[in-house]
Formats: structure tokens, C-alpha cells, sequence
């Protein structure tokens, strides 16, 4: 994997035990965020174990299979495997009596039965056994703060919630039989009064399913979409602001340079290049619209990096990763989104390719959208949509007098983050863009 990639989700396994594994076949396939991939194997054998299970998180580095690979003659390892006997040490009467009694309060303080299906975050499955074993509750395990991707609950973040669980203001749990071993606090009524207050209710479908309606699952994808988006409303305060740009001076220099640069480069000019400059441009200028939030610190980005939204022949949308944007001039920018865009429909990405994104760019107009309010791509600050671009009347001022003229024009709309981009900022980043493509020259050289 990528070197940003730190963990993946094993979504299918490809091999069974006993099956015979060629050189660089297929053994399982897993998923970054949007991106699946198939894990070949580097060497001949049989597969002799599974140490994981579908949709289980894996973190890069751990063993998840082993293959047994055929010897030849005495140049195979020979491996004896010798029994082993385990001797199970008694355990002390009152030792044993306290680890007993021990288990009944924790039986006893634990939820009978937790099903963390109701949860809207998403939960590996060794933080579920985890909060299983520890009794803690879908709401507890809702108001953990997640360090790990996207705020996921990592094991280490789940252990330290249960190192901290019993301090409620000093009220540690009873003491059984005075045994130096404290059980876990109960809340007092006042904080399970509150707990309950404050806790969100699990949501039950109210949708009524009538004779000949479709039930149709969220796709892995469809719910990593979903759950982002939610996020995104739920932490960024979105505002837009819309300007609408004459584009016609652009469009007559493509349709004047198309042939001739599909010629020469092999690649078909579209529009999509030349907004990514202008953008690129604009985040140079203003480069606290290059940032993000953590916390209570801004975090000023030294790369510009523009994310390209692309929707998927399935209806899903992913968004590979333009890097050092600023640094590419209108041929290489043009050969690079092209590259993107073509392997994003072929699901040929790599996992770094929709990593560190700075910015983000959607192109609603391609669907014939005038303009749009995209949700900002977290933890980005900023999302521009691109509308379509359309034949108007529109007033043109010369010096010898206003006329009515056929103008290509189109709508951009900027969605910021109001917590740290202000309407001053945000309304002149839009604007220069919009500047840069009025101001485009029709006889540039490409």
C-alpha cells in the first residue's frame, strides 16, 4: 500500500484453505476508503491459514495469511512439530472465589445485549469485542473521541476510555470483600439521568415498505459516502458564494487548440484542466483557503493539492488527488487529469492517489447543472463546483457604447468552512478565479 496508508478492510477472500496459490495470483482483496485492490501472493504454495476475516480492519504489516510452499529435496526446511503439554497451574481457593464474584458485578453492571448496528460511526470488529467484553454502551462507545482515520476509534483510544471509565468524580466502584481489586463505578443516578439526556436516541425506520418497493442495501462505498458527508454538515459551517464568469474567450481558445493538441500529445483537451490552473492560481494567492482545522489550530498547507470529484458508472463518487497542482503547467495538468479520470471509472487507482488532498474541485455542470452547493471534503476548508456552461444574452461594454452580444457563461460556486474562511475571503478567492478565466488569452501558446 501507499506509504499515508496505515490500516485496510479485508473485503473478500479470493482463496480458501488447502487451495493451490501460483505466483503473484490473487489472494484477497482490500479497501482504503474508496479504493479496492487485490493482494497478489509473492510466492508458490498452499494456502495453510486465515488469520483474518471479511471486514475486518488490518493494519500494514500484519500476517494475514500463510502459505506453505512446497519444498524440493533437501533444499525444504524440514519442520517437526511436537506436541505440547500444558500444565494448568490450581488456583487458590479465595483467589479464585474473588475473580468469580468479580465477574458476577461485571456481568452485573454490563448491558445484557449491545448491538452497536444503531451506531451511525463506523466500529472495527475488535473495538466491538472489545466494548462487548467491558459492557460499554452504544452511547459510550458513540462519545469516545476517535485518533485513528476519520475519527475511527482506534484499540488504544477504546483502552484508555476503560482506564478512565470508573473516575466520576471520585466515585470509585465497591470493593468486593475487601479484596485488592476494585469492580467498575456504577453511575450515580444523577449522571445516568443526564447520560440518558444527552444521549442520541438509535434510529428505527419509520419508512413504510409497501408490495412491490426495492430494499437495496448501501454498498461498502455507499455508506463510507454517506457517513462523510453527514460529518462533514455536522462539523463545518457552510457557506456559498456564486459569480458568474464569461468563459467565451476560454471556450473559443479550446475549440481553436483541441486538434491540434490531441495531435501532438495523444490526449483530448477538455475544460477541466484549465479550471484546475485557474484554481491552483487563486490557492497560491490566498493561501488560507490551502488549509485546515484541527481543533483550535490552523494547519496551513505548504502543497496544493487539488481533488478532483469524479462520479463512478455505479453512481458512487471518489476523488483522486492532483498533487503539487500549482507546479504543473496546462499540458502536464491536462495529461494528469485525464490519467485520474480514467483510471477512477476503471477502479485502477492507488491508495495514495486519493490521499492529502488541499482543496476540492466538482464538476456539476457535466450533469447540466447551472451551479450547485457541494459539501466541503473534510478536513478541507473550501469546495468549488463548476456549473454548466451555457449560451446567454448578455450586455458587452465597449468604448463606443453597450451592445447585446452571445456570451459563453457559467456559474461557480464556492461552499467554505465559516469557522476559519470569512465572506471577505471567500468571495475574493471565487472572484480571481473567475478573473483568471475572463482574462484568459485567446492566443496563448500551448
Amino acid at each position: 500500500m501507499g506509504e499515508s496508508v496505515a490500516e485496510a478492510t479485508l473485503t473478500s477472500w479470493l482463496k480458501e484453505v488447502g487451495d493451490t496459490i501460483e505466483m503473484d495470483e490473487a489472494i484477497f482483496e482490500i479497501a482504503t476508503d474508496k479504493v479496492d485492490s487485490e493482494v497478489p501472493s509473492e510466492v508458490e504454495g498452499t494456502l495453510l491459514e486465515k488469520r483474518f476475516e471479511v471486514d475486518d480492519v488490518i493494519k500494514v504489516g500484519e500476517v494475514v495469511a500463510i502459505i506453505e510452499m512446497e519444498g524440493n529435496g533437501e533444499d525444504a526446511p524440514a519442520i517437526e512439530t511436537q506436541p505440547v503439554e500444558a500444565s494448568v497451574p490450581e488456583i487458590p481457593e479465595p483467589v479464585a472465589q474473588i475473580e468469580s464474584e468479580i465477574e458476577a458485578v461485571r456481568e452485573a453492571v454490563a448491558s445484557p445485549v449491545q448491538d452497536f448496528s444503531s451506531s451511525e460511526r463506523f466500529y472495527s470488529p475488535l473495538v466491538k469485542n472489545i466494548a462487548k467484553e467491558e459492557g460499554i454502551s452504544v452511547e459510550e462507545l458513540d462519545a469516545i473521541p476517535g485518533t485513528g482515520k476519520e475519527g475511527r476509534v482506534t484499540k488504544n483510544d477504546i483502552l484508555a476510555f476503560i482506564s478512565t471509565r470508573g473516575q466520576n468524580g471520585g466515585k470509585t466502584g465497591e470493593v468486593v470483600k475487601n479484596a485488592p481489586v476494585v469492580a467498575k463505578a456504577v453511575d450515580s443516578p444523577e449522571i445516568a439521568i443526564e447520560k440518558a439526556q444527552s444521549s442520541k436516541p438509535a434510529k428505527t425506520s419509520t419508512i413504510e415498505i409497501k408490495e412491490g418497493d426495492e430494499k437495496i442495501p448501501l454498498t461498502r462505498m455507499g455508506k463510507l459516502i454517506a457517513h462523510h458527508m453527514v460529518e462533514s454538515v455536522s462539523t463545518s459551517a457552510h457557506v456559498q458564494s456564486f459569480v458568474e464568469v464569461d468563459v467565451t474567450s476560454v471556450v473559443q481558445w479550446r475549440n481553436k487548440i483541441k486538434k491540434a493538441f490531441e495531435e501532438r500529445e495523444g490526449e483530448k483537451l477538455t475544460f477541466t484542466p484549465i479550471f484546475m490552473e485557474a484554481v491552483a492560481v487563486a490557492l497560491k494567492k490566498y493561501p488560507m483557503m490551502n488549509i485546515s482545522l484541527d481543533g483550535d489550530t490552523v494547519i496551513k498547507k505548504k502543497h496544493i493539492n487539488l481533488g478532483m470529484a469524479a462520479a463512478l458508472p455505479d453512481g458512487n463518487l471518489i476523488v483522486p488527488v492532483i498533487k503539487n497542482a500549482d507546479q504543473l503547467n496546462l499540458v502536464g495538468m491536462a495529461k494528469t487529469v485525464n490519467d485520474l479520470a480514467n483510471r477512477a471509472r476503471n477502479n485502477a487507482l492507488k491508495p495514495d492517489e486519493i490521499k492529502e488532498g488541499t482543496y476540492t474541485v466538482t464538476n456539476v455542470g457535466s450533469f447540466g447543472s447551472v451551479f450547485g452547493t457541494p459539501i466541503i471534503n473534510q478536513p478541507q476548508v473550501g469546495i468549488l463546483a463548476l456549473g454548466a456552461i451555457r449560451k446567454l444574452p448578455s450586455v458587452i461594454e465597449t468604448p463606443e457604447g453597450d451592445f447585446i452580444g452571445i456570451r459563453h457563461k457559467m456559474f461557480l460556486s464556492h461552499s467554505y468552512d465559516h469557522r476559519v474562511v470569512n465572506g471577505a475571503l471567500g468571495g475574493m478567492f471565487v472572484k480571481t478565479v473567475a478573473d483568471y478565466l475572463e482574462a484568459w488569452d485567446v492566443n496563448r501558446e500551448i
